[in-house]
């Protein structure tokens, strides 16, 4: 029989050797395992354990034996057996991070695995602190451009808020004198009414003469030449569009005469292509300068709108026109009578030049004829002021819609600063601008022509409405077409930033842009919980 103490230690060598063996084993069954589901990796009393897809029960043993057992890999998570199981690395002095199976025990060192456990101990240094000290300063670097964008971005909200209030102001006073307006449009309507009943006759007579008739007839034509010219000048816009595509891409050593001729002709008729006087070269003084023509676009479609009606009745107001100091201080009584009394002031007034002009004092039709004239200057000058009042509040109420709505200027308006705000990039050879939800441009530098990459069109359209994804790029469609290929394009990405500014310019594609930059309306801060802030994004308080 042994002695006591011999016999003691019999028993406990066993029973530590054991437990060193078991911690071991767990340390091995748990190798990979993400520590949310660490609990899920017990054996049951029997020593078995249960797929966590519930359809298998195996062998606790198997467990990371280096052979897929069960159908979902989870028996395998520190091993490469199963190529659909993943790996969790614990990153110890960093985060954690998760990888495939299959670059477990690869001899590659995954960047993921900054602690070299999807490899065999001593193949892959753990380089974790240095890894997670640089981590941790670059997102301290982030947060700090998150914090200082983010207080640039809640100028912005109060911008849009002010812009909000403006409108609702504007729109109710506009409405106001849309009211106004309109009773002076009745007004003025009736005292139209009533003047044009006394000069009728004697305007259907006016209206036969040959310099009426002759009027009419140039308005017709001139109508009529103005609509052809437009035509032409669309035609026109496109073959310089199509001539300058084809002199910026021909290739000069392909000896195409017809495409040869083509550029030279238009560098004889493109007014940018003429070459201006080198410095110090002597200047003719005598030249003549070309001289604008007055007769422009706008010119012209003024003049067509003016009313042959009252052009015919002011000529004849001048043509008879007699300093009569009688008739004088007649006409002159109207800018005493009040409105309400006006009809009754013209019925007097007719019967008093009918009775002058019976006695040859006045002539009863050209007195009609300038009443006439007056009153329908007053009602195209009120309706055309209520014409304007109500196309301005049709203006104010879709910018109001637009401040608030998530596909133009976002809930809170945080883009509405930018509106019409243009960033440009130069690359050397040419400019690029992008005008916010406005127009896209590429000038040369070399002074050739100025292509438009297209207009606004939309958000990202492949994220939700209204997340920060969704204003992470904007998309310009519908530019100028590309000699041989596609209409131009552009797209912008964007990241938070505390200035407006472009940052990059490629060209993925033929005529398919891309430019990259950043903005503070993207900076939205969050709070603890991981909520958008509310000067940031609408939300709840902001964390600065």
């Amino acid at each position: 029989m042994l002695p006591l103490p011999l016999t003691l230690l019999s028993f406990l060598f066993p029973v530590t050797l054991s437990a060193a063996v078991g911690t071991e084993n767990s340390a091995t069954k748990l190798r990979g395992v993400v520590p949310a589901r660490r609990d899920l990796y017990t054996p049951t009393s029997s020593g078995t354990w249960k797929c966590l897809s519930g359809d298998k029960e195996i062998s606790w043993a198997k467990v990371n034996d280096d052979f897929c057992d069960c159908p979902d890999g989870s028996d395998e998570p520190g091993t490469s057996a199963c190529p659909n199981s993943s790996f969790y690395c614990v990153n110890e002095g960093h985060e954690g991070a998760s990888i495939p199976s299959t670059r477990v025990n690869d001899g590659l060192c995954e960047k993921e695995c900054c602690d070299g456990s999807d490899e065999p101990e001593g193949v892959c240094p753990n380089v974790c602190e240095e890894v997670g000290k640089e981590y941790r300063q670059r997102k301290e670097a982030e947060a700090k451009i998150r914090r200082t964008g983010g207080k640039i971005r809640s100028t912005y909200v109060l911008f849009a808020e002010k812009e909000k209030k403006r409108l609702q102001a504007s729109i109710i006073t506009l409405k106001s004198d849309v009211e106004a307006i309109k009773k002076e449009v009745n007004h003025a309507k009736i005292l139209l009414d009533h003047a044009e009943s006394m000069s009728q006759a004697s305007l259907a007579y006016k209206q036969k003469s040959p310099l009426y008739q002759s009027l009419v007839k140039h308005t017709e034509a001139l109508k009529s030449l103005q609509a052809k010219y437009k035509a032409l000048e669309e035609r026109e816009r496109s073959l310089s569009d199509v001539l300058r595509n084809l002199k910026g891409g021909y290739n000069p050593n392909y000896q195409d005469m017809a495409v040869l001729e083509a550029v030279r002709g238009w560098d004889g008729l493109n007014p940018e292509a003429v070459p201006a006087p080198a410095e110090g070269a002597n200047v003719d003084e005598n030249q003549q300068l070309p001289v604008e023509d007055e007769w422009n676009d706008a010119s012209i479609s003024a003049l067509l709108n003016e009313d042959t009606i009252s052009l015919l009745l002011k000529h004849e107001a001048h043509v008879t026109e007699e300093d009569s100091s009688e008739e004088d201080s007649i006409f002159d009584l109207e800018s005493y009578v009040p409105d309400a009394l006006y009809p009754s002031y013209e019925n007097a007034k007719s019967q008093v030049v009918g009775w002058l002009s019976k006695l040859g004092v006045v002539r009863e039709n050209n007195a009609s004829s300038e009443v006439a004239s007056k009153a329908r200057e007053r009602f195209n000058t009120v309706s055309n002021q209520l014409r304007n009042t109500e196309s301005r509040i049709s203006e104010e109420e879709k910018a109001l819609t637009k401040l608030s709505d998530p596909e133009w200027f976002g809930a809170d308006g945080a883009w509405k600063k930018l509106d019409g705000n243009c960033l440009s990039y130069d690359t050397g050879e040419y400019t690029y601008e992008v005008c916010m939800f406005g127009q896209a441009t590429q000038k040369s530098n070399n002074g050739g022509s100025q292509n438009s990459l297209g207009r606004f069109s939309s958000w990202n359209t492949s994220a939700p409405v209204g997340s920060p994804e969704y204003y992470s790029r904007q998309v310009y469609k519908h530019g100028a077409r590309c000699w041989n290929g596609p209409e131009r394009s552009i797209t912008v990405d964007l990241v938070c930033g505390t200035e407006n500014a472009l940052l990059s310019v490629s060209e993925p594609e033929k005529c398919e842009y891309r430019v990259t930059g950043t903005t503070p309306a993207l900076c939205i801060t969050t709070n603890n919980n991981g909520e958008t802030s509310a000067k940031g994004n609408g939300g709840g308080k902001e964390e600065l």
